[in-house]
């Protein structure tokens, strides 16, 4: 058992996952900044308004998903070079109008929830209720946000 109580070999296995997750958030993060300086057109002030809110919850979660990897006894990744290789979600550059910004946010969501559920499983199975409380917390606003802006783009 490790200092929370929790087999050490499930927490290990957590942290990798929790670890990828991470790189994921980081690399999702970076492109709602672009997204968020970048953006153009008719939308502009909404969207620019709703980037900045995305961004700002997406560090956030940066820091609690670090934080949770610290408390089961690992070590975070800390370098964008690693989380360009650990991302499921790729960078996007260049990207200035409302659609092709919503709908990769929306594809990032998609990614973000399918891993996170795995990790949910994964949590519960171990008996890690903070993690699976931090990752059921993400998956509930994340798919409203879906919700949202799916009906915004449709």
């Amino acid at each position: 058992m490790n200092r929370i109580g929790l087999d050490e070999h499930a927490a290990s296995q957590l942290v990798e996952g929790l670890d990828e997750l991470l790189a994921n958030y980081q690399i999702l993060y970076q492109n709602v900044r672009g997204y968020h300086w970048n953006i153009r057109g008719d939308k502009f002030f909404e969207l620019h308004v709703k980037f900045e809110t995305t961004y700002t919850d997406l560090l956030t979660k940066v820091d609690e998903v670090a934080e949770r990897i610290l408390t089961l006894g690992g070590t975070p990744s800390h370098s964008y070079s690693s989380y360009l290789k650990n991302s499921g979600i790729k960078e996007q550059t260049g990207v200035h109008d409302g659609i092709t910004c919503v709908t990769g946010l929306l594809d990032s969501y998609k990614t973000l929830l399918k891993m996170q559920r795995a990790l949910l499983a994964q949590a519960a199975e171990a008996n890690d209720e903070g993690t699976v409380s931090l990752l059921s917390d993400y998956i509930g606003f994340q798919e409203k946000e879906v919700w949202m802006l799916s009906a915004y783009i449709a």
